[in-house]
């Protein structure tokens, strides 16, 4: 695979992430803040946190079930043809989302989510393309540590461009709340751009596209025939579990507790973004090389633990990032480490459809959580971290009792 090749699957990735990043902390200015233009100015605190899950819930939920047909779809298709019908459902989803925006809709507000959340799945086709394009097992865990990093870049972008583009001080009479979803269009269009002229795959074919529903079931539930795959998989419930409810509600706390709005809420993502890319970028390899995987899962599930519970005890706003900081850096590591034990446990054959579930598996439990989650901060902001808590705690039992094979430590080289 050339290096322009692999320029544009980050910026495909970036593009993928991008929406997170820059959506999040508008989402959250949107419905917390009294002055919104999608709720009335007498909505309660609490229907605001359960307008926030139901927001969020409905994108990732929407994702969950694109990412598994459509990175099967890209073993058919093609990696290439599949990439360009997210990146077109990314398109119309900011299109509807800035209609919304102009005419104050929370109806439309959810089409669009909903829309942009069903076509997010370039994430796993591009790491099945870079797997495709890996020549040894060193290079596959580069390429995965690569995509880590358009994850990270696409964080930082994100909070970046809702920033800029909707500050007044930057951008003057032009700055509005619409402007960083025009900014997200262009650079859709121009990752159109980049796929159809410097990505080529292995994989096109001349199949037709056949729509059936029943195949984002069937794609999850054929993980039961691969025992290997079963068990990592019931280790990466846990694992999402802990990464996610951290994720989703962790600018939603701040905005509660020290009254943040888009700036302080794009700090966040700009924090999370940071850890990523240093971490996915620099350290992969080289902690890969001195530990073994499940160490390195292991002391990744301890950090989280520790770093949960330094969030909620944090007296002020500053000393939050810190642990913030900590959760994700080391996240950059565990996650290549864990999608390369994904790539290793099915045929080169099979890259596309193991990848869709696994963002499969995390964008299941970041509905589910978001869903809940706005009930759960209603009883108690901190409770969302607590659930981080005993969740990476429940990882570590699964990766001693579960993973406890010779099949698993195979591939994860633990003793």
């Amino acid at each position: 695979m050339t290096m322009l090749a692999k320029i544009t699957l980050l910026f495909v990735v970036f593009i993928d992430i991008l929406g997170q990043g820059l959506v999040f902390p508008i989402i959250t200015s949107l419905v917390m803040e009294s002055n919104s233009p999608i709720l009335a100015p007498d909505t309660s605190a609490s229907m605001r946190h359960v307008y926030f899950g139901l927001i969020i819930g409905i994108f990732f939920l929407a994702w969950f079930f694109g990412a598994p047909y459509v990175s099967k779809l890209s073993d058919v298709i093609g990696r290439k043809k599949a990439i360009l019908i997210c990146l077109i459902g990314a398109l119309v989803g900011y299109a509807i989302t800035i209609a919304a925006l102009y005419i104050g809709s929370l109806f439309l507000l959810i089409l669009g989510r909903a829309i942009t959340g069903f076509t997010a799945g370039n994430q796993p086709i591009a790491q099945a393309a870079m797997i495709d394009g890996s020549v040894d097992e060193d290079d596959r865990n580069r390429n995965m540590g690569f995509i880590i990093t358009g994850v990270s870049f696409g964080l930082v972008g994100g909070p970046l461009i809702a920033g800029l583009t909707s500050d007044p001080l930057i951008l003057g009479n032009y700055a509005n709340i619409q402007m960083p979803f025009y900014a997200a269009l262009a650079l859709c269009a121009v990752a159109v751009f980049m796929v159809i002229f410097f990505f080529e795959d292995k994989k096109d074919t001349d199949q037709a596209f056949k729509f059936r529903p029943a195949e984002v079931f069937d794609q999850l539930l054929k993980v039961r025939k691969y025992p290997l795959a079963f068990r990592l998989t019931i280790g990466l419930f846990f694992f999402h579990t802990a990464n996610v409810t951290m994720y989703v509600f962790v600018d939603n706390y701040l905005a509660t507790r020290f009254g943040f709005g888009t700036l302080g809420n794009s700090m966040v993502f700009l924090t999370i973004g940071a850890a990523l890319a240093f971490s996915s970028t620099f350290m992969v390899l080289p902690v890969q090389k001195r530990f073994n995987k499940q160490t390195i899962l292991i002391a990744t599930m301890c950090v989280w633990a520790l770093s949960a519970a330094a969030f909620v005890m944090s007296p002020i706003a500053a000393l939050a990032f810190v642990p913030i900081f900590t959760f994700y850096f080391i996240f950059g590591i565990a996650y290549p480490t864990i999608l390369g034990l994904f790539a290793a446990s099915v045929s080169d054959e099979e890259q596309g459809w193991i990848m869709g579930v696994t963002v499969a598996v995390f964008t299941f439990i970041a509905g589910i959580m978001s869903l809940l989650g706005g009930e759960l901060m209603n009883i108690d902001i901190r409770l969302p971290f607590y659930i981080v808590i005993a969740a990476a705690l429940a990882t570590i039992v699964v990766l001693k009792t579960v993973w406890n094979t010779p099949e698993v430590k195979k591939i994860t080289g633990a003793p």
